[in-house]
């Protein structure tokens, strides 16, 4: 079902580009195992079915992590109300609402389709924000809905998922004498063995590099394109970039060990939720820079004749 949030070619074609070199990658991957450890049967189902799991019941996973809980109308009238005034506007099936009791202001969308689709509120950003800024809020969080980013995302995060999985197998297979590294070594065997599972944690490792830096590029820019279509959905980009400015401000009065606990669904969330000091999340970040989004967002109010 189509939805009258402004396609984004630039996004279409990222996700295409990013998918042919993640199996292109994937691939050359399977074959290289397959070469060197005669199957790779193992991982691939199991990672398979993490894949099957994350993407059939993500919208479960990332509401029980969250203690996010369902509501109703009743329960959440004026959250509803937005949610159905955006959903009209964008001609798209109202998600289900959903509030998490986290001080945390933040809010994000996850769902493998739009008819199977979340969107949770924390606790926080209801008690910071007001209706045109959290109208904002929602409308970037309907957009990846509309853009199915959840679904692309976690398939795009499945190559990842398989290297890191096979390289601490045959790290564990390596510790523990596998792949018959303890028979043979008077005729060399055992010194082959080694060498394979080193060649088969050099390629896993590269491998999960690649496809981390590659859905990381893809993850910053469909932040981008949540913002510009949210920002043009509702006509009000100043009330998203006010939302952006006061989140961001916020995490600082967040209590570091909530934030440490919230790093682990940056991936999901309106704003990255960074807690002070060294992380990889602030090596390679899953949103732009703030400057950058404000940017862009100044430049939408510009294009529609607004003052910023």
């Amino acid at each position: 079902m189509k939805s009258r949030f402004r396609p984004d070619r630039g996004l279409t074609r990222r996700m295409l580009w990013t998918t042919f070199l993640l199996g292109l990658i994937y691939v050359v991957f399977t074959a290289v195992l397959i070469a060197l450890l005669r199957s790779a049967f193992l991982a691939v189902v199991i990672a398979g079915g993490l894949l099957f799991t994350q993407y059939w019941f993500s919208d479960r996973i990332a509401l029980y992590a969250m203690h996010g809980k369902t509501v109703t109308p009743d329960q959440a009238p004026e959250l509803h109300g937005v949610i159905d005034r955006l959903c009209s506007l964008a001609d798209m099936p109202k998600p289900a609402v959903a509030i998490a009791e986290v001080d945390v202001p933040n809010a994000f969308a996850t769902g493998r389709s739009p008819t199977r689709a979340v969107v949770c509120v924390t606790t926080g950003i209801l008690r910071r924000l007001d209706t045109e800024e959290l109208e904002g809020v929602l409308a970037h969080e309907l957009s990846h809905v509309a853009h199915r980013d959840v679904a692309v995302m976690t398939i795009a995060s499945f190559l990842g998922v398989l290297a890191g999985l096979i390289t601490r197998f045959t790290l564990y297979a390596g510790f523990f004498g596998g792949f018959g590294g303890g028979r043979g070594r008077s005729n060399g065997e055992g010194d082959n063995t080694g060498l394979i599972l080193l060649a088969v944690v050099v390629v896993s490792a590269v491998v999960y590099a690649v496809s981390f830096l590659l859905t990381r590029a893809l993850s910053r820019y469909r932040e981008l394109s949540a913002d510009r279509s949210g920002a043009l959905l509702t006509g009000q980009p100043s009330a998203l970039a006010s939302a952006l400015t006061k989140v961001s401000g916020e995490m600082a009065a967040i209590p570091t060990r909530d934030l440490r606990q919230a790093e682990a669904f940056n991936a999901f969330f309106f704003a990255p939720a960074l807690a002070k000091g060294f992380s990889l999340s602030s090596l390679f970040a899953t949103h732009p820079p703030l400057d950058r989004r404000l940017a862009q967002l100044g430049d939408i109010a510009r294009q529609l004749g607004q003052e910023y």
